[in-house]
């Protein structure tokens, strides 16, 4: 295995040509987030996320859309090569101006299309941007802000679909706050350390239309030491890493 690929159980990442490669943000959210009939993965990258759904839920069609047009270049390359071509489209769009396939299916429920759809957003705002105009892309918020993130899913979830994404734990509540504006509410949050002794570094979280009774909320941890994944962390991820 070299950095240009990563080698999963059931299929392989290459990399070579996206800025943001395989990290381990992508690939809890991957085992983590809700499924449906249909799922949409924005800033689909490489492709991962979209293959760990895929895998995951084996009827359902997802669809992978990316700004980036070597991004979505190479994630088609990963999904022609997998087990999950004919479950998984690629598109080069932003979210902005994604339209969902048409006709749309007579069982969709309300206004949206997508029951499920999942996001490892950029997040970083106001700060040092890359030279990697690519990686600066991926990674600040200039080009897809909350705001805009959000307006994208109010737009597309079905009425009793979910939205899942995995944040920095320091911006959670000004994505949640960008959640409730928009009328999307929380109903899971999961807090993610690295290690036992480390605060949280990540955070988790899923929205829906329909205001929850409760949120369900949970603090794990990845590593038991350096060296050793935590019972969690390998339960959440054993279908994946080889």
């Amino acid at each position: 295995m070299s950095s240009e690929t990563f080698t999963f159980q059931q299929f392989t990442i290459h990399q070579d040509r996206c800025a943001m490669k395989v990290g381990t943000d992508g690939v809890l959210l991957g085992a983590w987030a809700k499924g449906g009939k249909r799922i949409l993965d924005i800033g689909t990258g490489t492709g991962l996320i979209a293959l760990m759904m895929a895998q995951r839920y084996p009827h359902a069609h997802v669809w992978g859309i990316d700004i980036d047009t070597d991004a979505c270049l190479q994630a088609m390359e990963n999904v022609a090569q997998s087990p999950f071509q004919h479950q998984i489209h690629i598109l080069h769009s932003s979210l902005q101006d994604f339209l969902p396939p048409s006709p749309t299916p007579i069982d969709v429920t309300g206004g949206g299309y997508f029951d499920s759809i999942v996001a490892n957003p950029p997040y970083y705002i106001n700060s040092l941007k890359a030279p990697d105009g690519k990686r600066t892309l991926a990674r600040h918020a200039d080009s897809l802000p909350p705001q805009a993130l959000f307006d994208g899913v109010s737009r597309l979830l079905a009425d009793d679909g979910t939205f899942c994404a995995i944040i920095p734990s320091d911006r959670m509540n000004d994505f949640l706050a960008e959640g409730y504006l928009h009328h999307l509410y929380p109903s899971c949050r999961c807090m993610v350390r690295t290690m036992p002794n480390k605060p949280p570094k990540r955070c988790l979280l899923s929205f829906q239309k329909q205001r929850p009774k409760n949120i369900a909320e949970t603090t794990v941890c990845m590593m038991e030491s350096p060296n050793e994944r935590s019972e969690w962390y390998q339960k959440m991820t054993g279908k994946f890493y080889l």
